[in-house]
């Protein structure tokens, strides 16, 4: 298999996937500062001109989640996917929700503070994406209430997709009324088939002649 990915990108999310599997895979770095993503290679695996993509044999990939899913279901020995049929679709539910939910009011933030020209930042839809976060993270948080993990007693999916997220609003300040949720994140980094975390691997990018 091969992951094409960079840097602080949600490739991080696949990469947590695909230590907890321990699955041998070869890391291909998409430079998109560079403008990589952009190459006529890369788009054809990817028209949309994102990282991360995954390509198996003949199966080509993308979307974060769906690739971590897909992983799971390939080696499902290693449990990232329960076996009852009820808790799988409760992972199901919460990785749907960190994408939808949590991911996107991120992803406004990093548009309107980052990735679009000055000229076309909104600052007000800053503070609405951020009200949009607090008010569906603190979900999150009550449902973690006396759990270590999102879904039953060990790793699954829901958390290699939602860590990740947690990570991203902890460099943003927003978990600091979220105890709970600040303990979660911890013990999850603190895992040894863990990625970099998002300042680490910015870090490394700066880096990078």
């Amino acid at each position: 298999m091969k992951l094409y990915g960079f840097g602080p990108t949600r490739s991080l999310r696949v990469l947590w996937g695909l230590g907890e599997l321990g699955a041998e895979f070869e890391f291909v770095s998409v430079n998109l500062v560079e403008g990589e993503h952009l190459h006529p290679e890369f788009l054809r695996l990817n028209p949309a001109g994102k990282v991360p993509v995954l390509v198996d044999g003949d199966l080509v990939l993308t979307e974060s989640a769906a690739i971590v899913l897909y992983l799971a279901e390939k080696y499902p020995a290693k449990g990232l996917l329960p076996s009852d049929i009820k808790e799988r679709a409760q992972v199901y539910r919460w990785v749907m929700f960190a994408v939808t939910e949590l991911e996107q009011p991120l992803w406004r933030i990093a548009k309107h503070t980052m990735l679009y020209p000055e000229e076309k930042r909104l600052p007000a839809d800053i503070a609405l994406a951020r009200q949009d976060f607090v008010d569906m993270v603190s979900v999150l948080d009550r449902h973690m209430d006396g759990r270590q993990f999102i879904i039953g007693d060990d790793i699954t999916v829901a958390d290699c997709v939602t860590a990740y997220l947690m990570d991203w609003a902890n460099e943003l300040d927003f978990l600091s009324d979220l105890p709970q949720l600040r303990a979660y994140l911890q013990r999850m980094y603190a895992r040894p088939s863990a990625p970099p975390r998002i300042a680490e691997a910015f870090r490394e990018v700066s880096k990078s002649p």
